[in-house]
């Protein structure tokens, strides 16, 4: 009886494979110098390997693709498996039990690898590459699939990094608990992380991409950098035979659904759209080297539907009066109101508009593979990617006109080396950088001063971003703008694999410099509470860093680790490791680090803002096959994984004094601050200074993990498991000088003595933002999957996520909000901003069973359907009683409940109950004029999410080695509006839209907007 076992798990040298098992003959005795031949069927070549005196071989470094395995023993039938698929960062077991037969016979077993994961104490998923090529995927981005994996969830409306950006894709995801900016991307091995705010530069090309797998929990010690998952993608390389593709998707509005929001009577929103490209790939010298190339680009015009609450008739005369003759040309950037609804008192005029958002990207990329002899082999990849676009409403604006416009140039290079020192002894080095080059600019660029606004800037640079909280009205900006970064990390790693007996140990390092060269200006903030306000020219808050600030960041880590898989028996094998990890210190070029230092109040220049960072890291767990059968798998194991903290931490400190003058300015209650003398005021009193905590740590995470896999047959197995994680030293982002009442900062009093410096701590500054490391967070989850690998033409997974994530408002809880009372942080601790408590995910492929002729064959079925949870929703107010407006929430008086229940409007109605400005029946939200509110961070939960996407597909063969694809997506099938977060702030103003919805969760074109089709045409060769 022949038996071959195969289990999938996690790679010993990153994105490579390793094959390795057992040789044994009919009797179950081992076979000690057995040769095993490991063949690429696509490229022709051969390893070597004989098994030990236990009857044991390894074959480690192996590129992902299609192999023969060939066993043979003197005395022994010759044993073949014709194709095994091994995938990215994948460890395959592949038992070989040989015949008595005579010389010559062979004994041929027809495999695939199985999905059971037999072989490691990772949990985690390899998308594939037919899944890769095949789903339906909104935007073409591969990150857009991480939605496939169990933990992962669709990011809440208010996000950073995971918001989507047009025409690129989201930055980064959400998976187990993990931040969004505690994610390790990865290319053939090597980082492909923006470490400026720990986003993935860019993302590769679906046309390149072979397949990729995420690791999400208690992964091998190889893995570090970050405490979050690992994403490790395998490029697509060159084979013996020439292929090639070219391909055209396009949209076009006119196919499309209306928006929810863009009602009949008005303009559809456009959008054209058309991603096309190709590639080409083959042997340059057969058996020995080979090429791929690609081209991808994409070009989009699309308008943005804005809308916002606008002043009435009466106001804008009022506003056109001000004494301020200067101050009244700011009236032409306020739409006239075009949508007027109630009646009397209760009349709201509004705008409702467009602002157009091009974009534009070009994708190269090239892999070359060489092997230099039996013993050394290379892989070379290299992308680069420029993009161009604008972002209309960068950060809310609701009138058109404003926004930014960005350029940039990315780019990623890698090259990996095998060296073979024996068949037991094999070294993979790794060398490579990824870039980014980008700026940001203003759309409509300017001078404050020709306004009568006293900002401190005195040229065409921008307006200010101007808010109106009880109208929901904003333009101008953006703040913080313009800006740019010139971002390069180095990378080198080296893995060196061993076999010795029942262990298979690794062991290596990788050194990584990086190197960010950025710059800034800014627009400033103004905000006013009310309408009248704004009409009046009376602000209640201003802020601004009114000179240019540049500096030029050097960060240095370094990190050494040893992984043992030790088979302690045939059914359970021990994963024991260890990792030591050097996050050097940030340092700046020019020596422009100013920080401000508690411990004697002064600014002062340092040339490290902290210690440095070293973290030390075991892995443990076991893998246990209770029945010796591989069918059913128990493993659990435990790890403790370190971030290397962004470089955005401390590039604030190069914007102190004497570099610049970062201000901000507070209105008194009851009182405002003139328009025409906000920056003279402010430049007085209120010096708001960066810090960074001195002593700042490493934010880590303890991950573990029990699950159960059990194969069902048929190709489908089930997976159950419970993932825990808790995270210490999370990144926390306060203010150190806030404001200070009789009873102390955590007094809930309404007593109310007047703002001025003599209330906070330093009294000579304003607001001080202080990055600190003691915020922490847990996460408990119930996974369920069923997935069924490629059968009959069907290949199905479904994931259903039960699980609750909660936080100290730390950053990457999508942007981490300011704290209410910042003397007392642990009054935020509550949901994370990106908790979900339910998420159900379905994924399949069915290639229709029609035979007969060219008409009826090549016909196919994808499909991604999504059913989510709310995410929670925080209600803050526009009190200023901390020193930062926008951050109190109000005092719950009343109960409350969420969900869609009607209109006012155009809106939709979602918050059921009431905000006011004094106590009245009835009221919910009451939105106290001093003092803390008694409702808790993240209270609310907002809209959840639901979207089908279907695809439609026929090949047809015109050659035996040429087809021709037709495509038809569908993105949001049923038409389902997923609804974006209600307005938050509790202003009681008569004019608010609390509660109120205007926006669908993503832009037109974006995941869940609407009904869109997309058509597309493929040649294949």
């Amino acid at each position: 009886m022949v038996m071959c076992a195969v289990g999938a798990g996690t790679a010993m040298a990153q994105s490579t494979a390793t094959l390795s098992g057992t040789v044994t003959d009919p009797s179950g005795a081992v076979v000690p110098g057995a040769q095993v031949t490991v063949h690429g069927n696509a490229t022709g070549s051969d390893r070597v390997v004989p098994t030990d005196g236990s009857g044991l071989y390894s074959v480690p470094s192996l590129q992902p693709g299609d192999y023969q395995v060939q066993v043979t023993a003197s005395g022994f039938s010759t044993y073949t498996i014709k194709s095994l698929t091994l995938g990215v960062d994948q460890r395959t077991t592949v038992n070989a039990q040989l015949g008595l037969t005579g010389a010559g016979e062979t004994i041929q077993v027809d495999s695939a690898a199985s999905i059971i994961d037999a072989q490691t104490i990772t949990v985690g998923q390899v998308i594939d590459q037919r899944t890769v090529q095949q789903i339906p995927l909104n935007g073409r981005h591969f990150l857009d699939l991480t939605n496939l994996v169990p933990g992962s969830v669709v990011p809440p409306a208010n996000g950073s990094l995971t918001s989507a950006s047009r025409g690129l894709g989201a930055n980064s995801f959400i998976t187990s608990g993990g931040r969004e900016d505690s994610a390790n991307f990865m290319i053939n091995g090597v980082n492909l992380n923006d470490l400026t705010q720990n986003q993935i530069t860019f993302q590769p090309s679906i046309n390149t991409t072979a397949e990729f797998k995420i690791s999400n929990s208690t992964y091998s010690a190889e893995y570090g950098r970050s405490s979050g998952s690992i994403v490790n993608v395998a490029t697509r390389s060159g084979t013996n035979a020439f292929h090639g593709e070219a391909f055209d998707y396009g949209r076009n509005n006119y196919f499309d659904a209306r928006n929810f929001f863009n009602r009949k009577g008005t303009r559809m929103n456009a959008l054209r759209r058309q991603n096309f490209g190709g590639a080409f790939s083959g042997p340059i010298f057969r058996d020995r080297t080979f090429f791929f190339l690609s081209y991808e680009g994409l070009r989009q015009s699309q308008d943005l539907l804005l809308t916002s609450n606008v002043l009435s008739p009466t106001q804008r005369a009022q506003f056109a009066a001000n004494a301020n003759a200067a101050y009244t040309q700011l009236l032409q950037f306020v739409p006239v109101a075009n949508v007027i609804t109630g009646t009397g008192a209760t009349t709201r005029y509004s705008y409702s508009g467009y602002a157009p958002g091009p974009v534009k990207t070009d994708q190269f990329s090239g892999d070359l593979s060489h092997t230099i002899s039996n013993k050394d082999s290379l892989h070379g990849y290299y992308a680069w990617q420029q993009d161009a676009r604008t972002e209309p409403n960068l950060q809310g604006n609701t009138v058109p006109g404003f926004g930014d416009q960005r350029t940039a140039h990315r780019q990623v290079a890698t090259l990996n080396e095998v060296h073979i020192f024996t068949p037991a002894v094999v070294n993979e080095a790794r060398l490579g950088f990824n870039r980014i080059a980008i700026s940001f600019q203003p759309g409509n660029p300017q001078n404050p001063a020709t306004f009568g606004l006293n900002t401190g800037v005195l040229y065409n640079q921008g307006l200010p971003q101007i808010s109106v909280s009880d109208l929901s009205l904003n333009f101008g900006g953006p703040a913080g703008f313009p800006q740019g970064r010139f971002g390069t990390t180095g990378i080198f790693s080296d893995t060196l694999s061993l076999t010795r007996g029942k262990h298979s140990i690794k062991m290596g390092g990788e050194f990584r410099r990086f190197i960010g060269a950025n710059f800034s200006q800014d627009t400033g903030t103004i905000n006013f509470s009310t309408a009248a306000n704004f009409v009046a020219g009376g602000a209640n808050s201003f802020s601004v860093t009114p000179t240019r600030v540049a500096s030029r960041v050097f960060i240095g880590s370094a990190a050494g680790f040893v992984q043992d898989s030790w088979k302690l028996s045939p059914r359970l094998i021990a994963e024991l490791g260890f990792r030591f990890e050097w996050n050097g210190t940030p340092a700046d070029g020019g020596h422009r680090f100013v920080n401000f230092l508690q411990s004697n109040s002064t600014l002062t220049q340092v040339d490290e803002p902290y210690k440095q960072n070293y973290n030390y890291e075991p892995r443990v767990g076991f893998s246990w096959d209770p029945f010796g059968n591989g069918k059913t798998i128990l493993r659990s194991g435990f790890a403790i994984m370190a971030d290397q903290p962004a470089a955005n931490a401390v590039t604030g400190l190069a914007s102190n004094p004497p570099n610049s003058s970062p201000v901000t300015l507070t209105a008194p209650s009851g009182r405002t601050l003139p328009v025409g003398t906000l920056f003279t005021s402010a430049a007085a009193a209120s010096l708001a200074p960066s810090a960074v905590n001195p002593s700042l740590r490493n934010a880590y995470t303890e991950g573990y993990n029990l699950n159960l896999q059990q194969d069902l047959g048929g190709n489908t197995i089930l997976q159950l498991g419970y993932i825990g994680s808790s995270g210490r030293h999370l990144r926390l982002r306060r203010n150190i000088n806030q404001y200070i009442y009789p009873g102390g900062g955590q007094s809930r009093t309404y007593v109310r003595v007047a703002n001025s410096s003599e209330n906070r701590p330093n009294s000579l500054l304003g607001n001080i933002s202080y990055v600190d490391s003691d915020s922490f967070s847990n996460y408990n989850a119930l996974w369920v999957t069923v997935r069924k690998n490629l059968w009959h033409g069907v290949s199905l997974n479904s994931t259903y996520t039960w699980s609750k994530s909660m936080d100290l408002n730390s950053i990457g809880s999508q942007g981490g909000s300011p704290l209410q009372d910042n003397f007392n942080p642990r009054g935020d601790y509550g949901l994370s901003d990106f908790d979900v408590r339910s998420h159900f995910v379905f994924s399949g492929t069915w290639e229709l069973p029609f035979r007969g002729n060219r008409l009826k064959e090549g016909w196919l079925l994808a499909n991604i359907t999504q059913l989510q949870g709310g995410n929670p929703l925080n209600v803050t107010t526009t009190s200023n009683y901390n020193g930062t407006s926008n951050t109190i929430r109000p005092t719950l008086l009343s109960g409350y409940s969420t969900g869609r229940s009607g209109y006012a409007g155009a809106n939709v109605l979602f918050i059921n109950g009431t905000a006011c400005a004094t106590v009245t029946p009835g009221c919910s939200f009451y939105a106290q004029p001093a003092g803390f509110g008694t409702l808790r961070r993240n209270a609310l939960t907002g809209p959840g999410f639901a979207d089908t996407d279907l695809s439609l597909q026929k090949t047809t063969r015109i050659a035996e080695n040429v087809a021709f694809v037709l495509r038809l997506d569908t993105f949001d099938l049923l038409n389902h509006p997923n609804f974006g977060n209600p307005n938050l702030s509790a202003t009681g103003s008569a004019t608010s839209t609390f509660g109120q919805i205007n926006q669908t969760r993503g832009a037109v074109g974006d995941a869940g907007s609407s009904r869109q089709l997309q058509f597309a045409a493929r040649v294949t060769f």
